[in-house]
């Protein structure tokens, strides 16, 4: 398990939290954003289970968030679109003849 970009997956080598103005070396995404953080969770209520944390409404964007915390995980580079969404047009195409 690393600590790594939500979006590209480059690793984060240095020691400590990224400041909110630090960028990822190889994508250049913020790295201090909710979708990096350990408390980020998309099935609770404002995307945060840090309860005493501001809501952030930007999620991939660089924040001032005072308890943000690198996540440790394995990267999963993310699948090139929704397969709900890729199953609803197949089955619309289907409906109308397309």
């Amino acid at each position: 398990m690393t600590r790594h970009c939500h979006q590209c997956g480059e690793p984060w080598t240095l020691n400590g939290q990224p400041g909110r103005g630090e960028t990822c070396m190889k994508c250049r995404a913020d790295l201090r954003v909710c979708l990096n953080c350990a408390h980020y969770d998309r099935h609770v209520a404002q995307q945060c289970r840090e309860r005493r944390a501001e809501p952030v409404l930007e999620k991939h964007v660089g924040n001032f968030c005072e308890y943000f915390e690198f996540a440790l995980r394995t990267w999963t580079p993310k699948d090139g679109g929704n397969s709900r969404e890729a199953a609803a047009r197949d089955r619309l195409k289907k409906l109308f003849g397309d």
